[in-house]
């Protein structure tokens, strides 16, 4: 991989690796984790990223190409109602190319890729911890899907990490959703300088450093209000109703995740 691009090979996944592909525009991806026998273990909206793109695909369909719409004969329709899939490798990249989503990488790199939802500051779990939470959520589900608090790239951050943000508030732990908001917050922010300066090099540069800023802080690798939580007791409290109301003093002792 370099350091624009995280584009790999298919021969080099590894069962655990957290994987992506640009949707139509490139105007998001779509994330999963691989698991290995050409298989991808993902969090949709019903499927709708199976094959035909993701729901900002469905609005902007007239601006790519075609995808079939034929049912796999190597993946099982999903569900009614059904989030979190599995599905061949082929159909999870719906014709996209292949990339891999890197964990710790420094905040150099982290910069330097000014593109969210492609890397993080955040350590990843031995690859069977993040195997075993991805087949487990294949069985129990990972909630209701929100393109903003609840994504596909959340899930696989997740299974990755076993880290949950306590207090979601308007965005979840995704560098994609943190991206979409920084950038208008962005021109928000450096809106005031037209009133001291007309220097156009001047606004641009400030409204670059509080895009950054708004990336590295809200990274998972960087925020203060997460905790690590076991799937099994992740699923519990989702089947409770308990998952909004989470107590940190409660969740911050390392749980035991059994295999």
């Amino acid at each position: 991989m370099g350091l624009l691009s995280n584009r790999v090979d298919r021969e080099s996944l590894k069962p655990g690796d957290h994987i992506y592909s640009w949707r139509t525009a490139y105007i998001y991806a779509h994330h999963g984790i691989y698991i290995g026998d050409d298989r991808v273990i993902h969090f949709t909206r019903r499927g709708q990223e199976v094959g035909t793109g993701t729901l900002v695909d469905l609005l902007l369909v007239s601006s790519g190409p075609a995808r079939s719409r034929a049912p796999c004969p190597n993946c099982t329709p999903p569900d009614e109602g059904q989030g979190v899939l599995s599905s061949c490798l082929n159909c999870f990249l719906a014709g996209g190319v292949l990339y891999r989503f890197e964990y710790a990488v420094t905040p150099a790199l982290f910069l330097a890729k000014a593109r969210g939802g492609t890397c993080t500051l955040a350590v990843a779990d031995s690859n069977d911890v993040v195997v075993h939470r991805a087949r487990y959520l294949l069985t129990n589900g990972f909630g209701c899907y929100n393109i903003f608090k609840n994504n596909c790239e959340d899930f696989a951050i997740y299974c990755k990490t076993g880290l949950l943000v306590v207090d979601q508030g308007p965005l979840g732990q995704s560098g994609q959703a943190v991206s979409i908001v920084g950038g208008p917050l962005a021109a928000v922010m450096s809106t005031p300088l037209r009133l001291v300066t007309t220097n156009v090099y001047g606004m641009v540069a400030t409204a670059v450093g509080v895009y950054c800023a708004s990336r590295y802080v809200g990274d998972i690798g960087m925020r203060k209000d997460v905790v690590k939580v076991s799937v099994e007791d992740l699923t519990r409290r989702m089947a409770a109703g308990l998952l909004q109301v989470m107590e940190p003093q409660i969740l911050a002792a390392p749980a035991l995740e059994s295999h």
